[in-house]
């Protein structure tokens, strides 16, 4: 590590002839003003010295701030992308099952599985660009018919969730019927010859459950749809029993 003295050396130097040049009463007036002269120009040299360093030093505060907010933006970015489906921008598989599980710790959560119908027809006659367009469309259909707090994520080719936080089946129903009845009303704008439907699944998870049994609840309802002839809603199975009944034991009876 560097000495403080011998960074300041000739400073130091310097200022001691000073001294003793002030001491000395006896000392010629022109020699005093050249001691005098020296500090004065080893004073200047400091001067724009510490103006030099005071300005790099601003300078590299200024690229240290630049570097960290592009450090930020960066970080936003990955997470962003490590999150997002790169064609829809609505959440990847892993990043829609956390969100779900994550709602599940605070309240009942309804899901809503969309599948497009016949969607391999679409690739296979007008190819895939299209079917990706079709695709960003149909989520943008999607997002219209959505209140606030819902989310949508991408869990296969064609395959979408729609997650309602804190919502009850029939609020689940009637999102899943408009966009149903949007799809049927008219076509999407990037593929005006035809309508492009979807069928649905709808199922409620109790908070505290988990992702997979709400998943399971709403995958099961969509087969069902799929196989009554697709371009429908099918609420899970589960809404439809009977209560239990609960009837006293009669060799208890008073």
């Amino acid at each position: 590590m560097l000495d403080i003295n011998e960074l300041f050396k000739d400073e130091y130097s310097v200022l001691e002839d000073a001294r003793l040049a002030t001491a000395n009463a006896h000392l010629p007036a022109d020699d005093c003003r050249e001691k005098l002269w020296t500090v004065a120009k080893h004073y200047q040299r400091l001067i724009r010295e510490s103006y030099r360093l005071i300005t790099r030093s601003d300078r590299a505060e200024r690229e240290l701030n630049r570097m960290n907010e592009q450090l930020q933006q960066l970080a936003a970015q990955l997470e962003y992308e490590a999150t997002h489906d790169p064609l829809t921008a609505v959440y990847n598989r892993s990043a829609i099952i956390n969100q779900i599980n994550k709602s599940l710790t605070q309240a009942n959560v309804a899901l809503i599985l969309l599948d497009i119908d016949h969607f391999k027809r679409i690739n296979d006659e007008y190819g895939h660009p299209t079917g990706d367009r079709v695709i960003c469309a149909l989520v943008s259909r999607i997002r219209r018919a959505l209140p606030s707090g819902a989310a949508i994520g991408r869990v296969g080719g064609e395959e979408f969730t729609i997650l309602l936080p804190d919502a009850r089946i029939e609020e689940a129903m009637i999102i899943a019927s408009y966009i149903h009845s949007s799809l049927n009303a008219s076509p999407l704008d990037v593929l005006p010859q035809q309508l492009v439907t979807a069928s649905f699944g709808v199922s409620l998870g109790a908070k505290d459950s988990d992702f997979e049994t709400l998943y399971s609840a709403s995958d099961a309802a969509l087969y069902m749809a799929k196989k009554r002839g697709r371009n429908q809603v099918v609420l899970h199975e589960d809404f439809f029993r009977p209560p239990v009944s609960l009837r006293a034991d009669p060799a208890q009876a008073c």
